[in-house]
């Protein structure tokens, strides 16, 4: 006899031990005792931390199919209970129930002594699926598993390239294509829906099959959650309306680019004045070693005590005051761990605010040649202690913001003062990093105004993070880490509820012989000035990048990108507005505005600005010319003003000229006329 109990939201519709649950008429899961769709088991797991790189193994010790199920209706959920054999006593319950304008699948396992589930989503051949956070090396996720837990994405992230070979043999640091500072256990799926599990545990999304995508978790989640959506924009803002939105960026945000620079007061007061001449508009200056460095063999790194240096910077409390009076902020750096050396490191240690190893001492985290403390979160005074740390030495002394960076180093194996496993703490320790950075803002009076970048993210960080940025991508051309893969990462995190991203002008990481060539500096400027924020950075090893102001030619170059993105800042400030509201990002898929076009839910390397515009990095050197794909529509070149329609054409594409098209119909036509000719 077959059985239905249909709510507003969902569906179960099952006849004997076989049933289907949909929602809003879509197949969610599918079940029989032959074909079940939900497992539990036990596994012992490895985990081993190098310097924020981790090697993970999972033993699955079993894997027990949930094969017979009972259902029972109440007036607005449903149960289901689940057996291994037809008598067997039940193992997990499955509740079913409205939540809001989705539908929320929470479960309660009743045997302890499982630690590992399995849950198929029933898929089909042709469906494509996006987000699991930041995502670096694909867009449509189908066809890989993505491993979710936070960690240095590694140097190179592609097993077959030489830089990667060269950064595991010497560094264990290599890194593979799912590695990523920021997942998130969420995707959108082209049929129309999100699925977000409730959890911080360990997972691994697995998109390799036809007919079903299996989400594997080292524990019975607390819930997914699952919501449909007409279209891809009303996913996401539904999206975002449950974990949180970035807020609007302050106005001075789009007055210029964020030019890092480093070594003093005196050579970034240099530095400004060189700028300021050539006519170049300085948003903020950002000096990350504000609290001092140290020499590695990395590079130059800084010394993690997060106080004004004096020795390293006279006169900079002052400098701070007048550059503000010239329109440019000042930005500085912080992250949550305290250098052994520091006084911080001493004042934490003395009043018990660091995460401890399990002989009941202060764990130490070894960054790189030195060492550092890790300022405990779950300890509500020690959290309160970083945030005065934040406001007194930093906000008060007049930064307008920083990066915060780091948020997934935590090891699994230290002591919190919660007592909650690390194992559980380690994906929620960015959204506690940014929750620090949050608070210590609110109490200043001063969110939506001051602006800190982080690169760590995880679930619920949407709403402490102002500004994302794609972490320390390699000086080189590779597609897997540098220029190329921060638009996936882009496109991936808009997906994933966070709108607002940028990079690093000219990439980070300069070793095992990348060096950055002034070629790719200025493509990756001319990228830049199509996105939310410009900021460069000098890499980790500066001698052996080549710099914005290494020569007249390439400085008169970045004043005429930033002169294009100044102009076009009425634009972006729409765009941050449409972001806090809703949720949909400023760089977005094609797709996102172009629904019915086939072909744009598989491109990865351009992107859209917004409604109107749509980019397309040059992201290969030596090229004169590229080709670019346009939806259907009536498209003019923004440099040429070409009128142009839907389909692949190949335009001319020197520095400086990056392809971009707008729609001719945009109520922004004028600004991006005017934009473009603002080029020599």
């Amino acid at each position: 006899m077959r059985k239905q109990a249909t709510h507003s939201i969902f569906k179960v519709d099952h006849h004997g031990e076989e049933f289907e649950i949909r929602l809003e008429g879509r197949l969610l899961f599918k079940h029989s005792p032959t074909n079940p769709f939900i497992f539990v088991g036990s596994g012992e797991e490895t985990i081993d931390m190098y310097r924020g790189n981790f090697k993970i193994k999972d033993y699955v010790v079993e894997r027990v199919a949930l094969r017979y199920a009972t259902i029972k209706y109440e007036e607005d959920e449903c149960e289901i209970s689940f057996r291994h054999f037809s008598q067997d006593h039940i193992l997990l319950k499955m509740i079913l129930r409205k939540d809001v304008g989705g539908l929320r699948v929470s479960f309660e396992l009743v045997d302890p002594l499982f630690n590992r589930f399995w849950v198929r989503v029933a898929a089909d051949a042709d469906e494509k699926v996006y987000g699991c956070g930041e995502q670096l090396s694909y867009f449509n996720l189908r066809g890989k598993n993505f491993p979710l837990w936070t960690s240095e994405p590694g140097v190179g992230r592609n097993k077959s390239t030489y830089t990667t070979w060269q950064a595991d043999v010497n560094d264990q640091a290599g890194g593979d294509y799912y590695n990523t500072n920021y997942p998130q256990p969420t995707y959108i799926s082209t049929n129309k829906y999100f699925c977000h599990v409730e959890t911080t545990a360990f997972a691994d999304f697995d998109f390799r099959r036809d007919d079903f995508h299996e989400l594997h978790i080292w524990e019975a989640p607390a819930s997914i959650l699952f919501e449909a959506g007409d279209t891809y924009k009303s996913l996401v803002e539904k999206l975002t309306a449950r974990l949180g939105r970035q807020p609007e960026l302050p106005d001075w945000a789009f007055d210029g680019i964020w030019l890092g620079m480093q070594g003093g007061t005196e050579i970034v007061q240099n530095k400004i004045d060189r700028a300021l001449e050539k006519g170049m508009k300085i948003g903020a200056v950002w000096c990350q070693d504000w609290q001092g460095k140290r020499h590695t063999s990395f590079g130059k790194r800084l010394m993690w005590n997060w106080k004004w240096n004096p020795e390293e910077y006279p006169g900079l409390d002052k400098k701070v005051k007048e550059w503000k009076q010239q329109g440019i902020r000042f930005l500085g750096y912080i992250n949550p761990y305290v250098a052994v050396e520091g006084d911080l490191y001493e004042e934490a240690h003395k009043k018990g605010y660091l995460a401890t190893g399990l002989d009941g001492g202060d764990y130490m985290v070894d960054f790189g040649e030195f060492y550092c403390g890790v300022v405990d979160f779950t300890n509500e005074e020690a959290f309160e202690w970083y945030e005065d740390v934040i406001q007194k030495n930093m906000i008060d002394f007049g930064m307008d913001g920083w990066m915060a960076d780091f948020g997934e180093y935590l090891p699994t194996d230290l002591k919190l003062h919660n007592g909650e496993p690390a194992t559980m703490m380690h994906n929620a320790w960015p959204v506690l990093w940014a929750k620090v950075n949050h608070n210590a803002v609110k109490k200043a009076g001063r969110w939506g105004d001051i602006v800190y970048f982080m690169r760590a993210g995880y679930s619920g960080s949407q709403g402490y993070c102002p500004l994302l940025w794609a972490g320390d991508q390699s000086v080189d051309w590779s597609l897997d880490d540098g220029l190329a893969s921060v638009i996936p990462a882009a496109l991936s995190a808009g997906m994933s509820g966070n709108g607002i991203h940028h990079s690093d002008i000219g990439g980070y990481t300069s070793l095992h012989g990348n060096k950055r060539n002034k070629e790719l500096l200025l493509r990756w400027v001319d990228m830049a000035a199509f996105t939310p924020v410009m900021r460069t950075h000098e890499g980790n090893r500066p001698d052996d990048c080549f710099q914005y102001d290494q020569d007249e030619e390439t400085l008169e170059h970045f004043v005429e990108m930033t002169n294009v993105y100044t102009a076009m800042k009425p634009y972006l400030k729409m765009l941050s507005k449409e972001n806090a509201e809703k949720g949909i990002p400023i760089q977005r898929p094609l797709f996102m505005e172009y629904e019915n076009d086939e072909r744009s839910y598989d491109i990865k390397y351009q992107y859209m600005l917004g409604p109107d515009l749509i980019v397309a990095p040059v992201y290969e050197e030596g090229r004169e010319k590229w080709e670019v794909y346009l939806p259907e529509d009536e498209w003019v070149h923004f440099w040429s003003g070409k009128e142009t329609n839907g389909g692949m054409i190949e335009v001319n594409a020197p520095i400086g000229q990056t392809p971009v098209f707008y729609r001719k119909s945009s109520p922004f036509k004028e600004i991006f006329q005017k934009a473009a000719g603002k080029m020599k």
